[in-house]
C-alpha cells in the first residue's frame, strides 16, 4: 500500500508544550501516516487502549510531541488513523479472497479465515473500531459506510453459499450478521497461550455452520 504522508505547514511555530524542549536542527516537514499507524497499533498490541497516546507514538517515531501534534492533535485522531488503515486492509483482503475463486464454499471459508486472522491480529482494538467508541465523528461516519460495504460483500457470498446448498437456506443478511458476530468475538476471547491457530479457529467455525465447506489446505 502506498505510503501516506501529510505535509506540515511551512510557516508558524506551534506553542511549546510543557516539559518539551524544541528539537534542534531543521524541523521535519511531513508525517508518514503509515508509520504513525504502525506505532499506534504496536502500542495497542503491547498495552491496549490505555497505552496509546500522542506522547508514546511520538517517542516511538523519534518525533517531538509538538511536531506530531501538528498533524495528529488528539488520541482520537490516532485511533482514526489506525482504524482507517486496518479496515482498508481487511476489506482488500476479503475482496481478494472472494475474487480469487468461483467456488461458493471456498469463498465463504476464505472470508471466515480472513476475518478470524484479522480478529487475532487486531484483537487489542478491533472491538473499539466495530463499536465506533472513541472515534472522531467524521471517522465514525466513514466506519458506518465501510461497515455497510463490508457487510454487502459478505451477504453476496452468503447468498451464493445458500444457493449452492453449502449453507442452510435463510435470510442472507441475518445469517451474515450472525457469522460476523461470531468471528468478531474471536478478538475478545483469543489468547496466544492457548496455542490455537487462526486456521484451527476458522475450521471450527466452518464445522458449526457449513455442510460442504473445505477445511484449510483443501
Amino acid at each position: 500500500m502506498p505510503s501516506r504522508k501529510v505535509a506540515l505547514p511551512s510557516t508558524g511555530e506551534p506553542a511549546a508544550l510543557p516539559s518539551q524542549s524544541r528539537p534542534r536542527g531543521r524541523p521535519r516537514k511531513e508525517i508518514d501516516l503509515d508509520a504513525v499507524a504502525d506505532a499506534a497499533a504496536t502500542l495497542f498490541a503491547e498495552g491496549g487502549y490505555d497505552a496509546v497516546s500522542i506522547e508514546a507514538v511520538a517517542e516511538k517515531l523519534s518525533l517531538s510531541r509538538a511536531t506530531l501534534y501538528r498533524t495528529v492533535p488528539a488520541k482520537e485522531d490516532l485511533l482514526g488513523i489506525v482504524f482507517e488503515r486496518s479496515t482498508e486492509e481487511l476489506y482488500e483482503s476479503a475482496r481478494a479472497q472472494v475474487a480469487g475463486t468461483a467456488d461458493p464454499a471456498e469463498a465463504l471459508f476464505g472470508l471466515i479465515r480472513v476475518h478470524v486472522s484479522a480478529a487475532i491480529r487486531m484483537r487489542r482494538y478491533l472491538t473499539v473500531f466495530f463499536g465506533g467508541a472513541g472515534l472522531p465523528p467524521e471517522v465514525f461516519a466513514r466506519w458506518q459506510r465501510w461497515s455497510r460495504k463490508y457487510e454487502r460483500l459478505w451477504v453476496k457470498v452468503v447468498r451464493q453459499a445458500m444457493e449452492a446448498g453449502v449453507l442452510a437456506a435463510g435470510e442472507p443478511k441475518v445469517t451474515t450478521r450472525l457469522l460476523l458476530g461470531m468471528v468478531i468475538w474471536v478478538s475478545r476471547w483469543y489468547r496466544t497461550s492457548e496455542r490455537v491457530t487462526a486456521d484451527e479457529i476458522a475450521e471450527a467455525a466452518v464445522q458449526l455452520i457449513g455442510r460442504g465447506l473445505p477445511g484449510p489446505g483443501h
